[in-house]
């Protein structure tokens, strides 16, 4: 999916401004320890994670079970909430100009349902790392932000 109607409306009024909006990320892990990440369509600055933003009305955790249903086709049982994060590392400017400062709410979760994989076309790829493959794999910015400020990139 693309921008909801809400940021939308947002945009339709403050154009390319700085919005800074709650997100989620939901960091997946197996029996194996291992982190479930996705390569987002289109994008070519790294691996990412499985989340977006919280819409009015939705909690976080709600969003965060929506998005990875939405984004890897599962449903999810979260763990604990991680974290609450924010700054410069997670603002981001989209292609046409969109300026967005995420405060992102991450959460470890488990699959409960499903075989992850791509699906609702954000995402062209997903794969599960070992907390060793974590410290040499390709990572957006976000992502290697958000990883190291809760301690999954060692």
């Amino acid at each position: 999916m693309g921008i909801s109607p809400h940021v939308a409306r947002l945009r339709s009024a403050v154009g390319h401004e700085l919005l800074v909006l709650p997100c989620v990320t939901v960091l997946p892990v197996d029996d194996q320890g291992r982190l479930l990440l996705a390569w987002h369509a289109g994008h070519t600055d790294g691996w990412g994670t499985v989340g977006g933003a919280v819409d009015p009305g939705e909690s976080p955790a709600a969003a965060a079970v929506r998005e990875a249903r939405e984004e890897i086709g599962v449903a999810i049982r979260l763990r604990r909430l991680i974290d609450v994060l924010g700054g410069p590392d997670y603002e981001v400017t989209y292609p046409n100009g969109d300026r967005v400062a995420y405060v992102p709410a991450v959460y470890e979760a488990e699959i409960a349902d499903g075989i992850p994989a791509p699906a609702d076309g954000e995402l062209s790829e997903v794969a599960w790392f070992t907390a060793e493959e974590l410290r040499s794999i390709p990572l957006s910015r976000f992502t290697r932000a958000l990883l190291t400020a809760t301690g999954h990139r060692g």
